[in-house]
């Protein structure tokens, strides 16, 4: 290592204060982080990109700095999804220092990188007070049966009012009206339970009936209609 003669030419004077990292919650305990495998946990973050026209929810679980388990759910940009793809085979295996030192394709896939480092490693993690964490697979339990991301999809004009497309319980195939023209309720499909229905074997027909339900007050609509053509 070079030293500048300014500092060469200084006399030593001892360092007293030296108390180490401040503890930080990992799996119901309190961890001082020095290394990379000190840090254990699961935790989200979300980016955007730089034009702002898509997101992204990144799920890491992290077991002694290694990415174990990675679920990346992205929404408005059709680059941003494939680019998901992509990560999905980048990021399990590598430490969350290698993870956020790659590019990950996606403007908005590496800014969730970074808000989600940020997070665990000053103890924000979502299982910081789960004892020994969450298991490997944990990310799953996010996107229920039918393994789909809840997504919400909703579309409003000051002319025509707003129509609901998508909610979390699924593909909305009608909305319900009471006598003002007020949305009261609505029908939905689940796609992940119909998809689920078609590949036991059952017909696409039944498949949608036995996937499909209603929300709200459908038995008082006055009018009904279908949010995409109406």
């Amino acid at each position: 290592m070079n030293y500048s003669s300014e500092v060469e030419n200084m006399c030593v004077v001892k360092k007293g204060a030296n108390h180490g990292p401040a503890p930080i919650p990992e799996e119901a305990k309190w961890v001082k982080v020095k290394e990379i495998k000190d840090i254990s946990g699961l935790t989200h973050g979300v980016g955007w990109c730089a034009p702002q026209q898509g997101a992204c929810k990144l799920t890491l679980n992290i077991k002694d700095g290694i990415i174990e388990e990675a679920l990346i759910e992205t929404l408005g940009c059709s680059g941003m999804t494939h680019s998901a793809a992509m990560a999905s085979e980048i990021l399990v295996g590598k430490t969350i220092l290698e993870a956020l030192n790659t590019d990950l394709v996606c403007d908005a896939i590496n800014t969730a990188m970074r808000e989600l480092f940020l997070q665990i490693v000053y103890g924000r993690s979502q299982s910081a007070f789960s004892e020994n964490g969450l298991p490997v697979g944990a990310g799953l339990e996010d996107l229920g049966k039918g393994h789909r991301s809840q997504v919400g999809t909703c579309y409003s004009t000051k002319l025509k009012g707003p129509r609901y497309l998508e909610l979390s319980e699924g593909y909305i195939t009608k909305i319900g009206l009471d006598k003002n023209n007020e949305i009261i309720g609505y029908e939905f499909v689940n796609l992940g339970k119909m998809m689920e229905n078609i590949k036991k074997g059952i017909e696409p027909l039944e498949a949608i009936q036995k996937a499909s339900g209603k929300y709200g007050r459908m038995e008082d609509a006055v009018k009904t209609i279908d949010p995409r053509e109406e």
